[in-house]
C-alpha cells in the first residue's frame, strides 16, 4: 500500500513538474514510470542445473495448497512436495515420513534453533514446519520441491 500511494502521488505530480517527482521519490519512481513493463520470458534450465524450489504464498483460503497439489499432479515425476514435521501425534492410517515427519517438541526447537528449518508455525498446539532437509530430499531425487506458506 505504501509503495502504491507513493506511485500514486508521483504521477499527480509527474503531470505537472516531473523534475519535484524525481526529487521527491528516492526510489527514482520517475524512472519505473518510464518503463514500467519488464519483458519475461519462459525460464529454460540448463541440463547440469539443480532444480529449483518452488514456494507458493498466500493467505488462507485463496489457494495456495489447491494450486499445489495441482501442480504436482499434473507432473508428479517433475513436481514433488516437501515432507514437513510436525510434533502432533501420530494417526492410525499415517507413517513417518509419508504425511509428516513426527518428531518430539524438544526435537523441533532443536531444528529451529540451528536454523535447520525453512518455515515453522504453530496450529491447535503443535508446531509444524518444512525443513531444509525434506527439501534437499526432494531436489537430491531430480525433482522441483513445492511448498505452500501462509504469511503470518
Amino acid at each position: 500500500a505504501g509503495f502504491r500511494r507513493s506511485m500514486r502521488l508521483c504521477r499527480r505530480k509527474s503531470r505537472t513538474n516531473q523534475q519535484s517527482c524525481c526529487a521527491q521519490c528516492p526510489s527514482s519512481c520517475y524512472s519505473t514510470l518510464a518503463a514500467p513493463y519488464e519483458e519475461v520470458v519462459r525460464y529454460q534450465r540448463h541440463p547440469s542445473d539443480r532444480n529449483r524450489l518452488i514456494i507458493l504464498v498466500g493467505p488462507a483460503g485463496v489457494g495456495v495448497n489447491e494450486l499445489r497439489r495441482r501442480l504436482i499432479a499434473s507432473n508428479p515425476r517433475e513436481f514433488q512436495s516437501a515432507v514437513p514435521h510436525t510434533t502432533r501425534v501420530q494417526k492410525s492410517y499415517e507413517m513417518n515420513g509419508r504425511e509428516y515427519h513426527y518428531v518430539s517438541k524438544e526435537t523441533f526447537e532443536n531444528m529451529v534453533y540451528s536454523h535447520r528449518m525453512l518455515e515453522y508455525g504453530e496450529y491447535k498446539g503443535y508446531l509444524y514446519g518444512t525443513s531444509i532437509d525434506a527439501v534437499r530430499t526432494v531436489l537430491d531425487e531430480g525433482k522441483i520441491c513445492v511448498i505452500d506458506l501462509e504469511p503470518q
